[in-house]
């Protein structure tokens, strides 16, 4: 089983100021971190992994110091990561954004099937939620939004049961595999990182593309 983890690189709100003149947010105010909705997303492919023995296969698009957030989802316990980096890239919305990781999605699933998706359920810089949806319409698979549990995985009927939540209340309900699932910071608790991925991941280095790679 592969599961992909869709992840982004954002300014930490928590210290980031308003530019006044533009009302927009100032990124140079504040360090970049891995989006926190996408570490339970790399969390729970963890989790996955240990109960499937799951291959988890992390994904962004970026500036080239995204790179750090890739080493930070290897250090939690992902295997491999890949980048897609241009100035192509600068200022692309959210359907631009769905276009090209599909497209990268596609691309490492000719080297190696994709059955799994996972993303957060927003970037805290964006707060739009539609990237991962928008990933699911290209890839024709279903997508499953706000994720609290991922109950079973079935690899031998290709289903995964999933518990999401609703405006009032919960939903179960069973999807076929491949799917896509964007998750809730309370699906998991982000655990301590073993010193052996803290070691791998200060020595990984990821696969890097650009638009004239495709």
């Amino acid at each position: 089983m592969h599961i992909v983890v869709c992840i982004k690189q954002v300014p930490d709100t928590k210290i980031i100021k308003i530019n006044p003149k533009t009302n927009t947010l100032d990124r140079r105010s504040a360090p970049a971190i891995l989006n926190p909705y996408d570490a339970h997303a790399v969390q729970e492919a963890v989790k996955i992994k240990e109960k499937t023995g799951a291959t988890i296969s992390v994904l962004s698009m970026g500036p080239p110091q995204a790179t750090a957030i890739i080493k930070k989802s290897i250090e939690i316990g992902a295997d491999r990561g890949y980048l897609i980096t241009d100035r192509a890239f600068a200022g692309a919305d959210t359907l631009a954004t769905s276009y090209a990781l599909s497209k990268a999605l596609e691309r490492i699933g000719k080297e190696f099937p994709v059955d799994m998706v996972i993303c957060g359920k927003h970037a805290i810089d964006g707060d739009t939620g539609q990237v991962g949806p928008g990933i699911a319409r290209r890839m024709d698979i279903p997508p499953v939004t706000n994720v609290i549990e991922v109950t079973e995985v079935n690899q031998e009927e290709k289903t995964v049961l999933i518990k999401r939540k609703l405006t009032h209340g919960y939903e179960l309900i069973e999807s076929e595999i491949p799917c896509l699932l964007t998750v809730e910071k309370d699906i998991n608790q982000i655990e301590y990182s073993p010193m052996p991925n803290m070691i791998k991941a200060a020595k990984y280095e990821p696969v890097i593309w650009a638009v004239s790679d495709s």
